[in-house]
């Protein structure tokens, strides 16, 4: 649609990119390019059993939790990308937060942290709420980039608040895409605005690259999003039953196979 409508020259392909990617060579590896942007759907689900069984060798930084394929599509357009290109992909903000502050392992988490060890991630943009029209919860913009000009460094802007409201949807204005660029393209941290992080202030913070955490712009505290929420459980579903499994495996292997936990 965004090719049609900006009358783009555009190779289009029907097909299923996460099972079945329709770019690729001769060879049937994965094409690769200089440029890539996506909008995918936000929070997908994929079984775990398709990244573990890729043929494309594209998840090697770790499976995604099934209630949301956000850094599966991270890692699909990642192995797409040449040495030395850039990609900017439109997430739910609880892409570059989730799982941030458990005590254990946690999927979206550890895959976050591969990235910024890897020195992928060049920048993050919070987005204000309500400019979709599929929901009113704020997005982000993750940029990456494999050949960055701050090397260690990551960008967070909090555009939340540069908007015009419209109706029904928000929408933003030349010169709030101008000041968003602006901060990019110049590499500022502006008070209430952008703040430059190192990967070790990202360790620090567990991987939490939210700019909503490093950039304040109101004392209202922040409410997770009911989607958001809904993932957020479902994941926790998913690891409990993991653990219940690999306690059943445990137990039979002690010959205790028929035992049940009571309080």
């Amino acid at each position: 649609m965004n090719a049609f409508i900006h009358d783009m020259e555009a190779d289009i392909r029907l097909g299923d990119t996460m099972r079945r990617p329709a770019f690729t060579d001769s060879e049937g590896r994965l094409r690769r390019f200089d440029l890539v942007t996506a909008n995918p759907m936000w929070n997908q689900d994929f079984p775990v059993s398709l990244y573990q069984s890729d043929p494309f060798g594209r998840f090697g930084r770790g499976a995604p939790p099934a209630s949301s394929a956000d850094w599966g599509w991270l890692q699909h357009m990642v192995a797409s990308l040449k040495d030395g290109g850039r990609m900017a992909v439109v997430l739910d903000t609880g892409a570059v937060s989730r799982g941030s502050g458990n005590q254990g392992s946690n999927r979206e988490r550890d895959i976050r942290r591969g990235f910024v060890e890897d020195d992928l991630i060049e920048a993050v943009v919070l987005l204000p709420e309500n400019l979709f029209y599929n929901t009113t919860a704020p997005g982000i913009v993750l940029v990456v980039n494999r050949a960055k000009r701050r090397p260690g460094e990551i960008l967070l802007v909090n555009a939340g608040k540069l908007f015009a409201k419209g109706r029904p949807k928000n929408y933003l204005t030349e010169d709030h895409i101008a000041k968003v660029a602006e901060l990019y393209h110049t590499w500022t941290a502006e008070s209430g605005l952008s703040a430059i992080v190192t990967r070790e202030d990202a360790a620090r913070n567990d991987y939490n690259l939210s700019p909503s955490r490093y950039v304040a712009i109101n004392e209202k505290e922040d409410v997770v999003p009911l989607k958001e929420a809904v993932v957020l459980l479902r994941e926790a579903e998913e690891e409990r039953a993991e653990a219940d499994r690999e306690l059943a495996r445990v137990l039979k292997a002690l010959g205790l196979g028929d035992f049940r936990a009571e309080d």
